[in-house]
């Protein structure tokens, strides 16, 4: 059940806290802004200004600096947070939305929904290390725990493409089909892996599913009925509940994730896009 409702900017969407877990980073799109949370008041302190309609972003492993997509420059912006200012920028394929980093902090990779490519752009260069084309419309990202792989989730497709982070090439591809649904009705999009590398859960769109796929064998294993229109997903520490949150039902849909059977939806505000556990 909803406790806190902490007012932000205009059309909240990407959120990450920093480290330590002291202050969330909300991407308050229509304001052009990143808005700066205090975890223990849960009340917006700062905001980082002048950042074009972002959408998602990370932070990067030693906390000093945001990656964030700006959808309508078809850019990924590089912002300095303790200056709150802008040190560098990589041009991307049209309408960027997901960023990740490699699991050695050292790449960056960014999804183009209207150009059908993920970037591999270095961190310490800036420089575009390769434009690899994937599935159409991809979202999200999920790394396996080795880093070998990228999972990108291509909501057009009705698919996941996976890189091989070794040669920046799709290496191969999930496809997910529910019985009385067409392709078009199965829309992919946020993705979360657990920590042993064995599981990734995605949350399919129009189908009002999540699915559960088995990563060795590429292959779905089941599918849960949620709310309308999951999006954001997001694993308990423990990893016992999985989070989805559904955009079109104004609620949150909670997974038992070994029984893999739903507990309870609780309602919130108007279109939710994701969810961070503190």
């Amino acid at each position: 059940a909803i406790v806190r409702t902490i007012k932000t900017g205009k059309r909240p969407r990407g959120m990450q806290f920093n480290a330590d877990k002291t202050k969330l980073y909300v991407a308050c799109g229509d304001s052009d802004r990143i808005d700066i949370v205090d975890v223990a008041s849960r009340k917006v302190v700062d905001k980082i200004p002048d950042v074009p309609d972002p959408e998602a972003f990370v932070i990067s492993p030693d906390d000093k600096r945001l990656y964030v997509s700006n959808e309508d420059a078809a850019e990924l912006s590089v912002i300095d947070i303790a200056s709150k200012k802008r040190v560098g920028g990589v041009k991307v394929g049209l309408e960027p939305e997901g960023v990740g980093f490699s699991t050695d902090g050292k790449t960056v990779y960014v999804t183009a929904e209207a150009s059908n490519t993920v970037h591999a752009i270095d961190v310490a260069s800036l420089k575009l290390l390769a434009n690899i084309q994937v599935g159409a419309r991809p979202r999200r990202f999920a790394m396996t725990p080795d880093g070998k792989e990228i999972w990108v989730s291509t909501e057009l497709a009705a698919a996941v493409s996976i890189i091989d982070t070794a040669s920046n090439k799709v290496s191969g591809t999930v496809h997910f089909e529910l019985k009385g649904l067409r392709q078009p009705d199965i829309s992919p999009v946020g993705m979360a892996m657990t920590r042993d590398g064995k599981t990734v859960f995605v949350s399919l769109g129009r189908a009002n599913h999540v699915a559960v796929v088995d990563v060795a064998n590429r292959k779905p294993e089941t599918y849960i009925l949620v709310g309308k229109r999951p999006w954001g997903v997001t694993l308990s520490r423990d990893e016992k509940r999985l989070f989805v949150t559904n955009g079109a039902s104004d609620d949150v849909t909670v997974i038992d994730t070994a029984a893999r059977k739903v507990i309870k939806s609780a309602p919130v505000g108007r279109y939710p896009y994701g969810v961070a556990i503190d």
